[in-house]
């Protein structure tokens, strides 16, 4: 019985290991519905939530440095949280996730330590980001 338990439960377990494991590219969650950023953060890492429309050109603007900032520094995850809903063809304010953390504008970055706790969030932690762009 305990056998079978651990067949049917291990699928599970590894996908949610999966979630703390820093992949080749950023990790895309939310698609617009509330999330718990303690569910995706990196430990030992430190990890960039960057909440983004695909409607808003500075998002768009620093994707390509917010991927390269995952894939080349060991140390840094980057996890794009899309604000959007399916089918909402603007900057989605008005989603669960935009509402849940309030969100007064796009790209909104939070930057959590190896230690989880927040260490910078809004212009701050922007310019903390695109500083490391360099």
């Amino acid at each position: 019985m305990l056998a079978s338990l651990f067949l049917v439960a291990a699928p599970v377990l590894l996908s949610a290991a999966a979630i703390h494991e820093k992949g080749p590219k950023p990790l895309v969650i939310s698609n617009g519905q509330k999330v718990q950023l303690a569910d995706f953060m990196v430990p030992g890492k430190t990890t960039v939530f960057d909440f983004y429309s695909g409607y808003c050109p500075t998002c768009r603007s620093i994707a390509g440095d917010m991927e390269k900032l995952h894939e080349s520094r060991e140390d840094i995850a980057v996890v794009l949280v899309n604000i959007n809903r399916p089918g909402v063809k603007e900057i989605d304010w008005k989603s669960p996730v935009s509402r849940q953390y309030d969100l007064p504008s796009t790209p909104q970055l939070k930057v959590y330590g190896p230690d989880g706790k927040l260490v910078a969030e809004g212009r701050a932690a922007y310019q903390m980001v695109t500083g490391w762009f360099k």
